[in-house]
């Protein structure tokens, strides 16, 4: 596995099928993230090999994140976080291979131990867009030889939409982290 995948896997970044959401715009840091979120974490990846995430902050409003994937050199990328209702987001740039833009995706800390992270279904959005309630359109994934949506909605319209309860299966989960060391 690639390790920039790797990343893009433990902060809800899959490229599910080669699918890819992208936004033009991040959306916009309003609070400081949880000091759960802060520390070490680990889990397996989807062959069973060990991954080690750390996420510490990186200055300003920004995180950082370093995933260690067995045999594969640690990788580091800067997010920033939100928090609307409920829920937790995070924004994180995408590399200019894989066409730019910010992936958003949403996280959950469970009594301080576990981390679960989330990505957007692309097909909900795909329909989002159908429907207008959203503004985009397909794109094709460089590496991955897979389809993506580029959402151009203002993060306004965009949080509007995510933070609907009725878009509450929006957000799939796909991975799991134990808390790991202090």
């Amino acid at each position: 596995m690639k390790a920039w995948r790797v990343v893009l896997l433990t902060l809800s970044f899959l490229l599910l099928g080669g699918c890819l959401v992208t936004f033009h715009e991040p959306l916009p840091s309003n609070q400081a993230a949880p000091k759960a979120l802060l520390g070490k974490w680990s889990s397996k990846d989807a062959w069973g090999e060990p991954l080690k995430l750390t996420i510490s902050r990186s200055g300003g409003d920004a995180y950082k994140a370093v995933a260690t994937a067995k045999g594969k050199a640690p990788e580091e990328y800067t997010f920033t976080v939100s928090r609307h209702g409920n829920r937790w987001y995070l924004s994180a740039g995408v590399p200019k291979r894989l066409g730019g833009n910010f992936l958003i995706g949403g996280f959950d800390i469970i009594d301080g131990k576990e981390l679960v992270v989330y990505n957007l279904d692309i097909e909900q959005v795909q329909q989002a867009v159908e429907h207008k309630e959203l503004t985009g359109r397909t794109t094709q994934v460089p590496e991955e030889n897979g389809e993506g949506v580029l959402i151009d909605s203002p993060s306004t319209r965009v949080l509007a939409y995510l933070d609907d309860p009725a878009n509450s299966d929006l957000f799939v989960e796909v991975a799991r982290f134990q808390r790991s060391g202090k």
